[in-house]
């Protein structure tokens, strides 16, 4: 291992090479300053050129900062990620077809690092058929100019699968907290672990070169061994930044690295508001020891929620990006997690997400059609990218789809529990065909799926014949408020109910009570309770 400065580490890429970047999200273990440095040396050098970047998840502040560090024209020459959410730029680049853009699931991708890693050709999954991903719905492309050539359709043993190629990695960079002499690397301070190891090991199996940024350096033989996380046989060079934040928001929060449980009080209590009316009625779906995934966006308010409601030692809530138990944080921080019972590697994440560990999957969307389709993807003019909304929603035994009814500057208040829409969104959510399959109703329905779509004034189910409304906000006129602002004419239950009265008054709905009656009376309650009823079905 060889200690240099971000500047001199960037100095190693030659154009055309494949970088591999470690990371998720808003700057969780995300190496900034190697990023940085590479815009710093394409901007006064123009070198490097036409750079392939491939990473997992999304990596940005959603403006500069992160894969935003990549995008100007000439230095990428193609991108593949989970999502673009976090570094507009680079969507913009996909947008006006001056890159090869991709967006593939994020847990394939995740493991496919850990299938080069070993050598073998690549990941052979179900995860993303019949979606945008499917290379007979695009293969993932983002831009034009992209090949349809990342991901083929295969049969095997008589059934239809997906298969990822795998890349020849030139550089890696990746993130610790404290590296020693040798270059062993431990994530003590991390809000997330990632794929660190798989990484690594990929890029020196391709004869590639890894880079590490870390906040300190040790002596040699002073690292608890059982903490290392990227052992120094794989790590090339390493840069030291003091200054490393923990997230782009959070210098450092004990919590968000395991040193500590916060009060459930640190915890922020949504103001009633449509977001926290979603996230209450979806939160009625929680039964006890359910284990559920909560997704960006307005799913990451059932935390919220849950801590308010003091059961969130009922379920136990996870992330994608591999924490386990505790309360997922929102917004800025998405992708770490406070009072959380392990931490573990991203891909055996999305291995136990595949596998169906998952009771209760809560998560966004941004368009729904007739078939029960979702798009999360790409939609209004702007690419987004699936992130582990694919991994996720295809596998779990129950889908709460979670967002408000219209997109747009929705104004309403609820005086007594009764719903006042003072100004409705602009554009219908509810459309007659969305414009990227994220979600496949029809793939859902062949595999008998729950799936459930939540909005503050409306619920509706996946049936047989495509959407069902199954509940309406109390003070919700149907035909104007509803069935005038979708898109498309959807099959209405015989027995229309009223969605509960509780989750629009500004008290506590009282869940701990009602699942501790949906408990077993004698011993301790199962981990997991198959086919067990919501406190919304009671």
């Amino acid at each position: 291992m060889r200690r240099v400065t971000a500047d001199e580490a960037v100095k190693v890429i030659r154009s055309g090479d494949t970088l591999l970047v470690g990371g998720s999200g808003g700057g969780h273990a995300v190496p900034e300053a190697l990023l940085a440095a590479l815009e710093r040396r394409f901007l006064a050098e123009g070198m490097p050129r036409d750079i392939t970047a491939l990473h997992p998840v999304g990596l940005g502040d959603g403006k500069t900062l992160g894969a935003g560090h990549l995008a100007h024209e000439g230095l990428l020459r193609r991108i593949v990620c989970g999502t673009f959410v976090n570094s507009p730029k680079i969507a913009d680049l996909a947008l006006a077809n001056k890159i090869e853009g991709y967006t593939l699931p994020q847990g394939a991708l995740s493991q496919l690092t850990r299938e080069m890693a070993a050598g073998r050709p690549g990941l052979l999954t179900k995860t993303g058929l019949h979606t945008f991903v499917d290379p007979r719905h695009g293969g993932g492309r983002q831009s034009e100019r992209a090949p349809n050539d990342l991901v083929e359709l295969v049969n095997f043993r008589g059934e239809e699968y997906l298969f990822y190629k795998p890349y020849a990695v030139d550089i890696c960079f990746l993130r610790g907290t404290t590296a020693d002499e040798d270059g062993n690397v431990t994530m003590e301070q991390e809000a997330f672990f990632g794929e660190m190891l798989s990484e690594a090991q990929a890029t020196k199996r391709c004869g590639g070169i890894v880079i590490v940024q870390v906040r300190r350096l040790a002596q040699r033989g002073t690292l608890p061994a059982k903490q290392v996380k990227i052992p120094g046989i794989l790590v090339d060079l390493v840069i030291v930044e003091p200054d490393q934040w923990q997230t782009y928001l959070t210098r450092f929060s004990p919590s968000y690295a395991g040193e500590l449980r916060v009060p459930l009080s640190d915890i922020d209590i949504l103001p009633l508001d449509a977001r926290k009316v979603i996230a209450r009625r979806a939160a009625l779906e929680l039964f006890p020891g359910a284990i559920c995934n909560l997704g960006s966006g307005v799913a990451t308010g059932i935390a919220n929620v849950a801590a308010e409601e003091d059961v969130l030692d009922a379920v136990c809530l996870t992330n994608e990006q591999g924490l386990i138990g505790g309360a997922p944080a929102s917004g800025g921080d998405a992708g770490a997690s406070r009072n959380y019972a392990a931490m573990i590697d991203q891909p055996y994440q999305f291995d136990f997400y595949d596998g169906g560990g998952l009771d209760l999957a809560f998560l966004s969307f941004a368009e729904i059609d007739a078939e029960g389709d979702v798009n999360v993807s790409r939609f209004g003019g702007r690419i987004v990218g699936p992130g582990g909304f694919i991994n996720i929603s295809q596998n779990a035994r129950c889908v709460v789809f979670c967002g408000s009814f219209t997109a747009g500057n929705v104004k309403m208040g609820w005086p007594g529990g009764v719903s006042l829409i003072a100004e409705d969104g602009a554009r219908t959510k509810f459309v007659p065909k969305v414009e990227q399959i994220t979600f496949s109703g029809r793939f859902a329905r062949e595999r008998a799926q729950k799936v459930l779509y939540v909005t503050e004034r409306a619920v509706f189910r996946l049936a047989e014949a495509g959407l069902e409304l199954i509940e309406i906000a109390p003070g919700i006129d149907l035909n104007h408020d509803v069935l005038a602002r979708m898109g498309f004419r959807p099959n209405v239950a015989k027995e229309l109910k009223a969605m509960d009265k509780r989750i629009f008054l500004p008290q506590p709905l009282g869940l701990a009570a009602e699942i501790e009656k949906l408990a077993p009376r004698s011993g301790p309650p199962p981990l997991r309770l198959l086919d067990a009823p919501g406190i919304a079905a009671q």
